[in-house]
C-alpha cells in the first residue's frame, strides 16, 4: 500500500512538473534520427517515452505478480493434497494402532484369565495336598498319643536314660 501511494505521488509530481513547464516541453527542436534531422518537441517525445516505459514496467510487474499468484496457488493445492495424504496416513496409523491395542488387550485379558484359572487349579491342588499331609500328621500324632497312653496304662515306660537324647528332650518314636 505504501509503495503504491509513493509511486502515485511521484507520478503526480512528474505530471505537475510537465504542466508547469509545458511551453518548454512543446518547443520545437532539431532532432537527429541518424539518417535525417526532424523538427519535433523533444520534451513531449521524452515524456511519451517515459510514459511508454512506465506502462511497459507496470505490465511486466503485473505479469510477474500474476505468475507468482499462479505459482502460489499451485503450491497451495499441492500442499493441501500432501496434507490430505498425511491426514489419511495418520488416520490409517491410528486405525492400525487401535486394532493392535485391541488385540493386545484381548490377549492380555485372555492370559490373565488363563493365569487366574491355573492359579486356582494349583491352589486347589495344594489345598488338597496340605489336607492330606495334615490328616497324615494328625493320624501320626493320634497314633503316637495312643501308643503312649497304652504304655502308660501298661506301665511299660523305658528307663529315663534311654528316653532323653542328652539335651533333655525325649526322642520321638513312630
Amino acid at each position: 500500500m505504501v509503495r503504491a501511494l509513493t509511486l502515485f505521488v511521484v507520478l503526480v509530481m512528474i505530471g505537475l512538473f510537465a504542466l508547469i513547464n509545458w511551453p518548454a516541453f512543446t518547443a520545437l527542436t532539431p532532432i537527429s534520427l541518424v539518417f535525417t534531422t526532424v523538427q519535433a518537441p523533444l520534451g513531449l517525445i521524452m515524456l511519451g517515452l517515459a510514459f511508454f516505459l512506465s506502462l511497459l514496467f507496470t505490465m511486466w510487474a503485473i505479469s510477474l505478480q500474476a505468475g507468482t499468484l499462479k505459482e502460489t496457488r499451485r503450491h497451495t493445492k499441492e500442499l493441501q493434497a500432501q496434507r490430505e495424504l498425511a491426514d489419511t496416513a495418520e488416520a490409517s496409523r491410528f486405525t492400525e494402532l487401535r486394532a493392535f491395542l485391541t488385540t493386545e488387550l484381548a490377549r492380555v485379558a485372555q492370559a490373565s484369565t488363563d493365569g487366574h484359572a491355573e492359579l486356582l487349579k494349583r491352589m486347589n491342588h495344594m489345598e488338597g495336598a496340605m489336607r492330606l499331609t495334615l490328616e497324615e500328621n494328625s493320624n501320626v500324632v493320634a497314633a503316637t498319643i495312643g501308643e503312649l497312653e497304652d504304655r502308660l496304662e501298661r506301665g511299660d515306660l523305658p528307663p529315663p536314660e534311654l528316653t532323653t537324647r542328652g539335651d533333655g528332650i525325649p526322642p520321638l518314636r513312630r
